[in-house]
């Protein structure tokens, strides 16, 4: 019976990781910096601002739909952070976004999916560009899972309406966290 117990405590825990909701990028390395092809073309980054390739699994029981998230909490912004890059509605039968996916106009999206305005204020990737000598800031990608096709956000609804809304009905998320500094 001694036996028994730890077989059947691997079992569980190999079958828990085997269904655990995952993302991860060929892109850049969890925790690892991102490189020039995702850094920002614009205020002093000269980079190529062009959305790494997410790759997702895992997704809990009963998604409808996803939404992807990617704020800066380092940014100097009195406490705010800084948001890159907002995809609602993403459909639950996706299980990755291509490279480029967040051009301006959304064509490299999902059919259905939908970008909302960065604190760029573009409906698009922005990428990475923190301030000369502030240090390593840490890009916080996060996919939720979501319960509904559609999310219920009025157009023109601030990203923080967004992320209470999102926050209040999501079934499970996953995190991706890349890093970038200059």
């Amino acid at each position: 019976m001694a036996r028994i117990f730890p077989v059947a405590a691997v079992l569980a825990l190999a079958a828990a990781q085997a269904s655990a909701f995952e993302l991860h990028s060929p892109d850049f390395n969890a925790g690892g910096p991102m490189g020039m092809e995702q850094v920002f073309a614009g205020f002093g980054c000269t980079g190529d601002n062009i959305s790494p390739a997410l790759e997702w699994s895992g997704a809990p029981e009963g998604t409808k739909s996803y939404v992807l998230m990617v704020h800066d909490a380092d940014a100097p912004t009195g406490g705010a952070g800084f948001w890159h890059w907002i995809v609602t509605d993403i459909p639950a039968s996706t299980t990755g976004l291509a490279k480029g996916a967040g051009k301006e106009g959304g064509a490299g999206l999902p059919e259905g999916a939908h970008m909302r305005p960065s604190d760029y204020g573009t409906a698009a990737w922005g990428g990475p560009c923190p301030p000369e000598g502030h240090g390593a800031h840490h890009y916080n990608f996060t996919l939720y899972a979501m319960p509904e096709e559609t999310l219920t956000v009025p157009d023109g609804a601030s990203i923080a309406v967004v992320g209470f809304v999102v926050n209040s009905s999501a079934l499970g998320a996953a995190k991706l966290t890349g890093t970038y500094e200059r």
